[in-house]
């Protein structure tokens, strides 16, 4: 069990769908209003309904005014890192540094395929990753590229503009190497609670940091970010166990089961799934988060 000590952020898992555009950007507006601390936008560029989800994270900051927005997260096979570093620090400067960079390594392989991207078996998609962070953050340094990877090459390439802030990378991955690698080089990791139960997740923390350590890093350094699903309802429909893949209960049963995720498995940042109505968008940041904040708080001090 461990407690990285971050300070705790809460957000809104946005569905990018093509559907209706107007409600989209009124929901990103509203969580602005709200005081949510983030959005996170999925990427699946093969999903035919679906905005590309970089062009809606840049209309979004340009929407909203407090509000940071990543991708939840994007799409490696599609997006090639050095284009990805500069549409990243583009997004971060032009809207004051509220952009961050969820990265994953690929899935629904058919689809990258289809649209003329490539396939990768594990140890290769590993390979991509690993060098895409370094060539990422090579990028934001402002010094020309000189890579010359099994993946990617950039040879010279003059890099800029410079981010508005160090942008944070999170790892969106699960198996055992890549949560490895996540020790190693990542920033944050971000899973999904419907795919990495609580149980789970503390032995990929675990993975997590051991790397960090033989790294020479303090896996402190890396945000835990949870997506997470459920519903407010008068009964708690699936227990407290460890083993839920989804919060359904009353108020107090999510704020026992955040503050638990938070102080036990270390998780600092929950990004909300769901359908975004107003009575449920306004009960987690308005009332659900500030008491897991306070517990959270309790319970480090009588701890410290």
């Amino acid at each position: 069990m461990a407690d990285y000590g971050h300070n705790l952020h809460f957000g809104f898992f946005l569905d990018p769908s093509t559907g209706n555009p107007d409600r989209t950007i009124e929901i990103a507006r509203i969580l602005d209003d709200l005081g949510y601390d983030l959005i996170g936008i999925q990427d699946h560029p093969y999903q035919q309904k679906h905005f590309d989800a970089l062009a809606l994270i840049g209309y979004i900051l340009g929407q909203t005014e407090r509000i940071r927005v990543f991708p939840d997260v994007a799409n490696l096979p599609l997006r090639p890192p050095t284009m990805l570093a500069k549409q990243a620090a583009t997004l971060d400067q032009l809207s004051g540094g509220r952009f961050e960079l969820g990265l994953g390594a690929g899935a629904f392989w058919d689809g990258i395929r289809a649209m003329g991207g490539p396939v990768r078996e594990p140890k290769e998609a590993l390979a991509a990753l690993r060098e895409a962070t370094s060539l990422l953050r090579a990028s934001w340094s402002g010094r020309p590229l000189r890579h010359d990877g099994e993946i990617y090459q950039a040879l010279g390439a003059r890099t800029g503009p410079l981010p508005a802030h160090e942008i944070g990378i999170w790892f969106g991955v699960v198996g055992p190497r890549a949560l490895r690698l996540t020790g190693e080089m990542a920033d944050g990791w971000v899973p999904s609670m419907s795919y990495v139960p609580p149980s789970q997740a503390a032995k990929s923390n675990a993975i997590i940091d051991e790397a960090a350590r033989a790294a020479g890093r303090d896996p402190a350094a890396i945000r835990r970010i949870y997506n997470i699903g459920g519903e407010v309802a008068p009964i708690i429909e699936a227990g407290s166990s460890d083993d839920d893949q989804q919060i359904v209960g009353p108020r107090d049963h999510w704020v026992d089961v955040l503050t638990r995720l938070a102080v036990d498995h270390g998780f600092s940042t929950f990004v909300l799934w769901g359908v975004p109505t107003a009575p449920r968008l306004r009960m987690f940041i308005e009332d659900i988060a500030p008491a897991v904040k306070e517990r959270v708080a309790e319970i480090r001090a009588s701890r410290s």
